[in-house]
């Protein structure tokens, strides 16, 4: 999860294999800071945001699950639990845990049947894809009629490039603000998230991903822009107005019916 976007810009290669490549080489990184109860955004924030959204029943699909923090999640609610992740390293951690199932698929190729899935989590997982568009026909696709998707990203306002805190001592009283880069372009960089860890990020505006799952037959019905949680700001972002800033975002889509919102 990226702080800030000062990154290096991509070129028109294979973005998806070269970022495959990356997350298997950083797949002990993002089990050891993200996984098990040890960060606070996930253990107070993303999962329990996406506990409040799921159904009480049926079949979920975790599309890049990771270690299988969301399959999991599902399979406590009482749901039927299925993840996918393209990254074998990611994998290999989640069949050590119990309560899913699990299988190496990419999010744009879902070897699922149409029409099969309750609902769809795609968390922290499209602004790492290309494919946008093919990745939502896919999540669409798999879903029942008046089935959901629920999408949590990092927010688009942190992934402009040029993005950051600001702390400036010139002003009088000095200020420190987020300041947010170009916006409305979309753009792909390559990050550097921690020491010697470089993850690819999709830069798109919020309006991008409503709009695509719409021509994917995907209603938006909620849209959640969380402060960040008390434990999360005490360790990352001291600023006084940090609390003001949302790192991430959750949309919830509703498969539609007949061409029409249920």
């Amino acid at each position: 999860m990226g702080e800030t976007t000062g990154g290096r810009a991509v070129g028109d290669r294979s973005q998806d294999e070269a970022s495959l490549v990356e997350w298997e080489r950083h797949a002990a990184w993002w089990h050891r800071e993200f996984t098990g109860g040890v960060d606070a955004e996930y253990a107070e924030q993303i999962l329990p945001l996406l506990a409040s959204h799921l159904p009480s029943s049926g079949r979920l699909l975790d599309v890049g699950c990771g270690d299988g923090q969301v399959a999991r999640l599902g399979t406590d609610s009482g749901l039927e639990s299925f993840g996918l992740d393209a990254v074998r390293a990611q994998l290999d951690a989640a069949a050590l845990q119990r309560g899913a199932c699990y299988l190496q698929a990419r999010v744009s190729e879902l070897p699922v049947a149409t029409g099969s899935v309750d609902v769809v989590v795609a968390c922290l997982v499209l602004e790492h894809v290309a494919d946008l568009d093919l990745a939502l026909a896919e999540a669409s696709r798999v879903l029942r009629h008046g089935g959901r998707l629920l999408v949590v990203l990092n927010h688009p306002i942190l992934q402009t490039p040029g993005s950051g805190w600001i702390d400036d001592q010139l002003v009088d009283p000095p200020e420190q603000y987020w300041r947010i880069g170009p916006y409305l372009p979309e753009a792909t960089t390559v990050e550097e998230v921690d020491d010697g860890v470089e993850i690819t990020f999709h830069h798109r505006p919020l309006h991008r991903y409503i709009n695509a799952a719409a021509a994917s037959g995907l209603w938006l019905e909620h849209l959640d822009e969380p402060a960040p949680p008390a434990a999360y700001l005490e360790r990352y972002w001291a600023f006084p107005a940090a609390d003001t800033v949302p790192r991430l975002a959750l949309l919830r889509f509703r498969r539609l019916v007949g061409g029409r919102a249920p």
